[in-house]
């Protein structure tokens, strides 16, 4: 189980005080990209995070993934305190931020097998899951191929392989589909709903209703640095009076 409870995260700022027309989470102690988030994910499940641009979604996800540290709040998966225990948790994580991670002057092979080494594969294992994940994400023809000739969505679907090639118990994905095709994107959506099936928990950060629609048995509304909204996809619904996700969404974003 993933809780997130109350996170804050506050970046300080160069000037002393804040410029005129600036977000109203800028003050003087700096600028509050992350006010007050909380919601929870249970193995199995997928949780969607959805919000505008700006609303604090990929720094809650480097958060949760313990690239950053933050200010107030709490997170826990199972037993394990992140906050105070990062190390034994990240071995469970796979984290895919907004840049890919890849190596340029790699091939794509390389990269998993770097990826592999660094989180302590063997060799025939790590051979194995490279197999397994060309052929999953669709990217057998450019495992030789080096990262940086890469398209990019191509880029996307290594970048996803390289997430999990240690094939993690929690899946932390920004915005997954960015760049991808129909094809890609279907492919990057079979594999969340086979995690799903594996009891792996899933929780990413998109701008499209279908997504969640099609994936998503949770979902976290974020605004302004603020989850104003953590329940069911179907009660999301419900909150627009039923009609469809869309006015559901957007009648959270008017509190």
């Amino acid at each position: 189980m993933i809780e997130v409870i109350g996170l804050n995260k506050l970046f300080p700022l160069a000037r002393h005080k804040p410029a005129a027309g600036a977000d109203a989470r800028e003050g003087k102690r700096g600028f509050e990209a992350v006010r007050d988030v909380s919601f929870h994910c249970a193995r199995g499940e997928v949780l969607g995070l959805l919000g505008p641009n700006g609303a604090g979604k990929t720094t809650t996800l480097r958060m949760l993934s313990t690239a950053i540290a933050p200010t107030r709040g709490r997170i826990k998966i199972d037993a394990i305190d992140l906050v105070a225990q990062p190390m034994l948790a990240r071995r469970s994580f796979g984290f895919l931020s907004g840049a890919t991670g890849l190596y340029g002057r790699l091939t794509v092979r390389e990269n998993l097998q770097y990826f592999g080494r660094a989180h302590g594969l063997q060799r025939l294992l790590i051979e194995q899951r490279i197999a397994e994940l060309l052929k999953r994400f669709d990217i057998e023809s450019y495992a030789d191929r080096r990262a940086d000739s890469l398209s990019a969505g191509m880029k996307q679907r290594a970048a996803i392989a390289r997430t999990v090639m240690h094939a993690p118990d929690i899946l932390i994905l920004d915005e997954p589909t960015t760049g991808l095709d129909i094809l890609g994107a279907q492919i990057v959506a079979d594999f969340i709903n086979d995690c799903r099936a594996r009891d792996v928990a899933v929780v990413f950060s998109t701008h499209h209703l279908h997504e969640i629609e099609a994936l998503c048995d949770r979902v976290c509304v974020i605004d302004r640095g603020r989850s104003v909204f953590e329940d069911s996809v179907a009660r999301l619904r419900e909150a627009g009076g039923g009609a469809d996700l869309a006015a559901g969404y957007l009648a959270q974003l008017k509190h």
